[in-house]
């Protein structure tokens, strides 16, 4: 098992640090080499894990998890929440939180998140609020995780088929990067973590783009290389990106591109129905074909974005064919409506006119609705 590793400059507040580091581990997944036999079993705090049954069932994960008696091995202890998007509720948060109590854990102590979005940031929200704040580590274990909600401090739960309404900004002081996890995905899952990682090659990364564009073949059967090559151009990009902007007042609410129009469409269709790559990839759809009505960019590249969007089986059309009922473009616009990033009583959207030439805008509702029917 061989490592490398470098450190991203994005606040760690609670840490007392201005830097993550982030540890890339080649080979097959080994966490129990990881944790208690390598360098990280010097660690004298006590460590907190969490992850959730489809992880803990992965072959790879047999070795770590089988160090748990009934959840505890030595002076560490693990949680198994259950798997999937319905699963990410502040009950679970609680659960989590309460675990840690009964185990008499201090704030001195560590959460570990294993897994991906969803554990991610039930983890770190459940770190952040518990005794107030104690540190929180990933290893992130689907490719979403690895490009993006790993990284950055974002946190959080549903609440009420509202896609994550509570949360706090919380970065990881620590990730531990297996590229060798995305291998075990489902394809949906892999297709899922595809779609933010061509969200940022549109915000910040011509190259990537063009990676998407001419390698599909390659991408869509997981070549190794180019995985890594993927997941490392999108780790710099965010981290970059978080540093100049940590809690969302500039520049970071690009990485939105997307999410307005694919948040709402996950409530529409019932949180966990889709999964939240698919959703985002529709959204940036949506947000291109605007930029298009709205002539801020051309054809030419209107067309190219929805030929790479069909390469890799994401939905394009306006009203997605699994949608059951009519009025979708009300519904949507209505929940559209609700999201956090609304400074007015206009929808505010990422639009994207070109590779890396971005724009916040507040749209006119019947604008919207226009790429809805």
């Amino acid at each position: 098992m061989s490592q490398n590793s470098f450190k991203i400059s994005y606040p760690a507040l609670h840490a007392g640090t201005n830097k993550s580091l982030i540890k890339f581990i080649s080979g097959t997944p080994d966490l129990a080499a990881l944790f208690f036999e390598g360098e990280e079993a010097q660690e004298t705090r006590r460590r907190f894990f969490v992850t959730d049954a489809t992880v803990a069932s992965l072959e790879c994960m047999q070795s770590f998890i089988s160090k748990f008696d009934d959840g505890v091995c030595g002076k560490d202890c693990l949680l198994i929440l259950g798997s999937g998007e319905p699963y990410k509720t502040i009950e679970s948060v609680l659960n989590i939180v309460r675990a840690a109590f009964d185990a008499n854990f201090t704030r001195k102590d560590i959460f570990i998140g294993i897994g991906g979005g969803v554990i991610c940031d039930l983890t770190a929200f459940a770190a952040s609020i518990y005794k107030r704040g104690t540190s929180v580590q990933f290893v992130p274990t689907t490719l979403l995780a690895m490009v993006d909600a790993s990284i950055g401090g974002k946190t959080g739960c549903d609440f009420e088929n509202y896609k994550n309404i509570i949360g706090t900004f919380f970065p990881a002081t620590k990730l531990f990067y297996f590229p060798e996890f995305v291998q075990y995905l489902p394809e949906n899952q892999y297709n899922s973590g595809l779609a933010e990682a061509f969200k940022t090659a549109l915000l910040f990364d011509k190259e990537l783009y063009d990676m998407f564009k001419n390698d599909a073949d390659k991408i869509n059967s997981r070549d190794s290389k180019t995985l890594e090559k993927i997941i490392h151009k999108c780790v710099k990009a965010k981290g970059s990106i978080v540093e100049q902007d940590f809690t969302e007042q500039g520049i970071r609410a690009y990485l939105n591109l997307g999410h307005t129009f694919g948040h709402a469409l996950e409530t529409v269709a019932g949180l966990g129905s889709i999964t939240h790559g698919a959703a985002v990839a529709w959204g940036i759809g949506r947000a291109v074909e605007l930029a298009y009505k709205k002539e801020y960019c051309m054809q030419a590249f209107r067309d190219e974005v929805f030929g790479i969007l069909k390469a890799y089986k994401w939905y394009t059309e306006s009203v997605p064919s699994f949608v059951k009922g009519g009025g979708f473009s009300e519904r949507l616009i209505t929940i559209m409506r609700t999201d956090k990033k609304n400074l007015s009583e206009k929808i505010r959207l990422i639009i994207c006119k070109a590779v890396t030439e971005i724009q916040i805008e507040e749209v006119d509702e019947k604008l919207i609705a226009s790429v809805l029917k």
